[in-house]
């Protein structure tokens, strides 16, 4: 996927860049937090798209409570 926008060439160059920044212990960890951080976002969304809708019915009902 980024060979196709970036080209083969500057990927190897970016990887060989994160190997010699992180140090070859590093980029495990590294790829780990990535990938924890990733799902975290994704259930994010989908706790976001199916709770939204009942989330704002509830605010609505609130603020026409408070609003008489």
């Amino acid at each position: 996927m980024l060979a196709e926008i970036f080209g083969l060439d500057a990927v190897v160059v970016a990887v060989v860049a994160i190997a010699v920044l992180f140090g070859g212990s590093q980029i495990p960890k590294l790829a780990r937090s990535l990938g924890s951080a990733k799902r975290e976002f994704r259930q994010g969304l989908a706790d976001e798209t199916a709770g939204g809708a009942d989330r704002q019915g509830r605010e609505d009902a609130g603020e026409r409570i408070t609003a008489r």
